[in-house]
């Protein structure tokens, strides 16, 4: 998992240098990045299912070997749709690696302790997503041909997680003998939903995963802007590095949030991120770097328990047969939070200015947010099956 998707992160540090290299608009990034975005949610709604079918680890397999093809594309990429055909290979690849890692995750856990195989999930997740931007930052700072170095390391770990992955003997799901042929019906999307007794609290991890993931994604966005204010260096290495910084601190949250009950990650990691986004809009109007550092810090805590809470709680409402599709469902809704944001504030900042903007978005996610703090809190325990 960490592999697969510190390859589809890898390129946000290098969207500057292609738009210069390429003669791009700021527009043709957006579109680049939506293509990615695109591409998972494709796979979630259209694949996610096949890990139930055919065991985590051949989707596992095939997902590595098409994120390490589409990262190699991406460094042989000669033009704009060459590039962004590679986004998309790496977005279908997404959603393939962080479904079926997360069943083998959850499968191979020795453990009663559900909340262990979470932790363990969303944490390679987001260290995986951390390396992404760091490692292109740091090579595309001070290694030559950025647009092709970069993406070395992640062809080769990719390369090697592959070779892995086919020592590896895993039996195959014994519901998958009983099943009938593979038909047509079973690509088609399909939302899963767990047994009505259980959808309240499913329903308030999917909205609190497009909570914590439009949020990341509006900080990704503003990073550099806020980078140039606060501080002297400038160029892919620090922007990378800020973006990182976030899932790294959220990594070590939810490492150390491990042994604190669903609920209580759930509760305080929807309040940390109401918190955070009033800071910043005080962040926006002040430009105080103490301010940014302590949204930032709330960011990445809210971001951490959020993400804990989240993969815990479907793992507690999913049985054998139901869990990747509940899994698809859930990060198709927090794929949702990553996509809305960017078009939303996009829009408004076009027609009202950047700072309303963003204060529009922070006033409506502080709303959502501490209601389902709220609506977490009143909502009864999960007895573990």
């Amino acid at each position: 998992m960490c592999v697969g998707v510190m390859g589809t992160a890898l390129a946000s540090p290098l969207y500057p240098l292609y738009q210069a290299h390429w003669g791009l608009q700021p527009s043709h990034i957006t579109g680049i990045y939506v293509a990615y975005m695109f591409g998972a949610l494709a796979s979630l709604l259209f694949l996610g299912r096949l890990s139930d079918r055919f065991g985590f680890l051949p989707v596992l397999r095939h997902g590595l070997m098409l994120v390490t093809a589409g990262v190699l594309l991406s460094a042989l990429a000669w033009n704009m749709a060459s590039f962004v055909v590679s986004r998309v290979l790496i977005g279908i690849a997404s959603g393939m690696i962080t479904t079926s890692a997360s069943i083998g995750l959850t499968q191979l856990n020795r453990s009663s302790n559900m909340l262990r195989a979470s932790a363990m999930t969303s944490f390679a997740m987001a260290l995986g997503f951390g390396l992404g931007p760091l490692v292109g930052g740091l090579m595309a700072q001070w290694v030559p041909r950025p647009l092709v170095t970069a993406y070395a390391p992640s062809v080769v770990l990719g390369a090697l997680a592959i070779y892995a992955l086919y020592q590896v003997r895993v039996a195959p799901p014994a519901h998958a003998a009983t099943q009938p042929p593979f038909a047509l019906r079973d690509w088609l999307p399909r939302i899963t939903l767990p047994q009505p007794a259980l959808r309240r609290p499913f329903l308030i991890a999917c909205l609190g995963a497009f909570s914590t993931f439009g949020i990341f994604g509006l900080y990704a966005s503003l990073a550099p802007s806020f980078m140039k204010q606060m501080v002297p260096w400038h160029g892919p290495a620090v922007s990378g590095l800020s973006i990182a910084m976030i899932l790294f601190l959220s990594a070590g949250f939810q490492w150390l949030a491990r042994p604190v009950h669903t609920k209580t990650c759930a509760v305080v990691g929807l309040g940390l991120l109401a918190a955070c986004n009033l800071l910043l809009i005080a962040t926006t109007y002040t430009n105080l770097p103490l301010l940014f550092v302590l949204s930032v810090l709330t960011t990445a805590a809210g971001h951490g328990l959020m993400n804990l809470a989240g993969v815990a709680i479907v793992n507690k409402v999913a049985t054998p047969g139901s869990r990747s599709g509940l899994l698809s469902t859930y990060l198709v809704v927090g794929y949702l939070g990553t996509i809305v944001p960017i078009l939303g504030v996009g829009w408004l900042s076009d027609h009202l200015g950047l700072r309303l903007a963003i204060v529009i978005f922070c006033v409506g996610m502080s709303s959502l947010t501490g209601l389902l703090a709220w609506l977490a809190q009143r909502t009864p325990v999960i007895e573990q099956a």
